[in-house]
This record gives structure tokens, sequence and C-alpha cells, in this order.
């Protein structure tokens, strides 16, 4: 399996009520962060608890996933297939509001 069909099958595994509240999200793929060369994921955007009848219209938030800094890290097939699974879901929770301190209590650090 490639990269993005990875990052494709884990949104595909999301228990159907979590992925049908996905809402104004786009999931990206890049090779790495232009500022920050070993950054796994990013997401930016207003969180979902935060969003008010104001945020109607904005552009959609964005999850970026990096390829290059997760395939370099984790060389064995099954370490980087779960830590693309990590990643993803780490910066879905950020979209869902939840905090770096909450995501580490989680093990999703």
């Amino acid at each position: 399996m490639s990269f993005q069909e990875h990052v494709k099958a884990v949104l595909d595994s999301l228990p159907p009520k979590l992925a049908g509240a996905l809402e104004n999200v786009a999931v990206v793929i890049r090779d790495e962060h232009p500022d920050d060369p070993d950054l796994f994921g990013l997401y930016e955007g207003t969180p979902l608890p935060e969003r008010t009848s104001m945020s109607a219209g904005e552009l959609p938030d964005q999850i970026t996933i990096y390829r290059i800094p997760l395939e370099e890290t984790f060389s064995d097939p099954e370490e980087l297939v779960e830590e693309i699974r990590i990643t993803v879901l780490h910066e879905l929770a950020h979209y869902f509001g939840i905090d770096e301190e909450r995501l580490v209590q989680l093990g999703y650090d």
C-alpha cells in the first residue's frame, strides 16, 4: 500500500459516528513542513467546539500529514503504518478540540 492509501485507510476505519462529525475539514499529504522538517502532522483551523454561526462559509480546516519525516523516522513498514494511524488520529483530535495534554494522556503524543 502507498503512503496515501495508508492515510485513506485510517480515515475509512473511523467509526461512522465520528466520520459523520467531520465537516469542513480537508486531509492532505505533503512531503514535509517548510519550517519544521521533523513535523509529522499539523491541524490548521478552528476546532469544532469553538465554531460558531460566524464560522459558516469559512475555508475548510486542514489536516496535513507529512510523508518524508514519517517515512524517514519509521523504516519498519509496520511501525510506519502504526505511526501514520497515530498521526492522523492525533490531528483529528485537535479538530475535535482535544489539546496536547489530553492527547499525551491518551497515548497519542
